[in-house]
């Protein structure tokens, strides 16, 4: 069964392109061209992944508020911001709101494709049937793999997919340090070291909104993150 990507964009030539491109590649096409009225359709029904542009129409950030409510439905729905905004200001503000990765629309269709795909595979990972491995526990923390769930003294932490995966190499191996290669690596991302450290604090304020005095993952200065043990 094919998977269902909605494309987010005011720019009907840009809509129709990216919806070609991706229908040749197998993929069933959404497209919308406002917030509205792509929020009035995820009500009804959620894609297998979104692609959103930050500016649509009259809302010059309606790609992000859409995210937000996206975020609030589904914390694992794979969504990708594609844009013209390639400012750090943006790419921050787009992964702070939860976004799995973040494009600009100078991207190639094959490394458009490879980042589709990822997320996908990532996806599917979690659907396996459960292994020993699957479940890792470490004091308050219990990550289960099968389901991406991840609690805190009981509690369920909310996480997007790629925080998932940075999260579950952390605590694979308390106390050992990883680097943000290896976090990008494990997480299969392509970004730069400021966007690492806005996934780490976004993954630490999930957890301390569950439990405000949270100090689970250190920083090492010159060096990556550590799960403490």
């Amino acid at each position: 069964m094919a998977r269902t990507i909605a494309i987010v964009e005011d720019e009907p030539a840009i809509r129709a392109n990216y919806t070609d491109a991706l229908k040749r590649l197998g993929f069933d096409v959404l497209t919308y061209g406002s917030r509205p009225e792509a929020s009035r359709a995820f009500e009804l029904r959620l894609p297998d992944l979104v692609l959103i542009d930050i500016g649509l129409g009259d809302e010059p950030e309606g790609g992000f508020e859409l995210c937000r409510e996206l975020r609030g439905k589904a914390p694992t729905l794979p969504i990708i911001f594609l844009t013209a905004r390639d400012s750090d200001f943006d790419i921050i503000s787009g992964l702070r709101l939860g976004a799995d990765d973040y494009l600009t629309k100078d991207v190639s269709l094959p490394h458009l494709t490879a980042r589709i795909n990822t997320l996908f595979r990532r996806v599917d990972a979690l659907r396996r049937p459960p292994t020993q491995e699957a479940t890792v526990s470490q004091g308050p923390l219990a990550l289960a793999a099968d389901r991406m769930r991840v609690t805190w003294n009981g509690a369920e932490v909310p996480l997007t997919v790629t925080e998932f995966w940075m999260v579950h190499t952390l605590v694979r191996h308390p106390g050992h340090v990883k680097s943000r290669d290896q976090l990008m690596r494990d997480a299969q991302v392509v970004v730069d070291d400021a966007t690492i450290t806005s996934h780490i604090k976004r993954i630490r304020k999930k957890f301390i909104a569950v439990d405000p005095a949270f100090d689970a993952i250190d920083t090492v200065h010159g060096a990556g993150y550590r799960w403490k043990p």
